[in-house]
């Protein structure tokens, strides 16, 4: 058989369905609005619960670091439940959060985190001269830090004051205290990314941590390169594909892993990956979603348009460098300083704009041309839907072109 030949079109289409952004998506066979109960009891907790870590698991994580960010994404994906069963999930150790891919705090289903761990950590980047010069770690110090902490970390939780204190109080990190009280976390990413240590809920909104075995019973332990390798890779072709291997190293590590161990990766997929081409351009896909993507129509009966929030996995997985969603010319408008990324608005699955709310009211700022309006009041009704605000209306300025 030759190569699959596919559009843009088709795979934004198919992605925002992967993604469960399309009006019929499922997360698992829960429809989009099952997270609506905010009760503590009762099947439809169950239900609620059961869908935001299916949106998780799907989306192979949700950017964190901003709680909020990550509450709304998922909100889009089941509804206004989701804050309090992403609270649930993670209470429950049903979800993790930790820093994982590029660095980042994210929400992760336990057996993800512990591939996404697992592929980080193996690329050592406090090994390098650079990371050690600039955060004053040696290697030697963080293998002792891995050691200690695991040992705190074990059956108990600690605030980031408190193991700062007990670590502290060790001649051999004292020297480090400055940098293990930093909100930044550099000096405990790399112990995060080595599985000996985790976020956890704490009253007060204080930074917590513990072992990740002791948040979740499902923790499995860090895998082998060779075996979470596969796993992952097929996790990211199943939400953001057909893409290729660079696309899948920058969402995971900022590009630290070895061309020769990703092409590994993929080969031990082996039949399970197929070459196909994106508008001539070459990419992989999973073998068992070519028949919905060769399926999925290029064009939209009538134009759609989503809200989505800011720091969305649906730009974050691809990347913001990714031209096929986001014209070079505006990704300044999204990726802005500082990291963040702005809340977008989509057309057809293509980034058009960005949008601010101030009480009900949403202004979306075109990069060019204003959106569909009838398309635009319908994505502001599921946005308000999706965070339970009644009375939200949205407002065109004027382009930023």
């Amino acid at each position: 058989m030759g190569t699959v030949a596919l559009t843009t079109d088709q795979v934004l289409r198919w992605r925002l369905h992967r993604q469960h952004l399309a009006a019929a998506s499922t997360a698992h066979g829960a429809p989009a609005g099952t997270a609506g109960s905010t009760g503590t009891a009762g099947s439809a907790d169950v239900v609620a619960v059961t869908a935001v870590v299916a949106v998780v698991e799907r989306l192979a994580g949700v950017q964190a670091q901003v709680p909020s960010a990550a509450e709304l994404a998922v909100a889009l994906r089941t509804g206004p439940g989701a804050p309090a069963a992403l609270r649930t999930a993670h209470a429950e150790g049903r979800l993790l959060r930790t820093w994982a891919q590029r660095g980042t705090l994210h929400l992760l289903d336990p057996r993800t985190a512990a591939d996404a761990l697992a592929l980080i950590g193996s690329a050592r980047t406090w090994e390098k001269p650079a990371w050690v010069r600039e955060f004053g770690a040696t290697p030697a110090q963080v293998a002792q830090l891995v050691e200690a902490v695991g040992e705190l970390l074990d059956g108990t939780v600690l605030t980031r004051e408190e193991l700062t204190a007990a670590l502290a109080a060790d001649p051999r990190f004292a020297p480090l205290a400055g940098q293990l009280a930093s909100g930044w976390g550099t000096l405990l990413k790399p112990l995060a990314w080595q599985g000996v240590l985790c976020h956890a809920p704490a009253p007060g909104g204080r930074a917590a941590f513990t072992h990740p075995a002791a948040r979740s019973p499902d923790w499995p332990g860090l895998p082998p390169v060779d075996q979470a390798g596969p796993r992952l890779l097929a996790a990211y072709l199943g939400a953001y594909g057909p893409a290729g291997l660079d696309r899948f190293d920058a969402w995971l590590s900022r590009n630290n892993l070895r061309k020769a161990v990703l092409k590994g990766f993929a080969a031990a997929l082996g039949d399970r990956l197929t070459d196909v081409t994106v508008d001539g351009a070459p990419a992989l896909a999973l073998t068992e979603h070519l028949d919905d993507l060769a399926a999925t129509p290029s064009a939209p009966s009538a134009p759609r348009v989503h809200l989505l929030g800011p720091y969305e996995q649906y730009v974050l997985g691809p990347g913001t460098k990714a031209t096929e969603i986001l014209p070079a010319a505006h990704r300044t408008a999204v990726s802005r300083t500082a990291g963040r990324i702005a809340p977008l608005l989509l057309v057809d699955g293509r980034i058009t704009g960005t949008w601010e709310q101030d009480g009900p009211t949403v202004t979306v700022t075109p990069f060019d041309r204003p959106p569909p309006g009838t398309a635009l009041r319908a994505a502001a009704e599921r946005l308000a839907a999706a965070t339970a605000t009644p009375g939200l209306t949205a407002r065109v300025a004027a382009p930023t072109a």
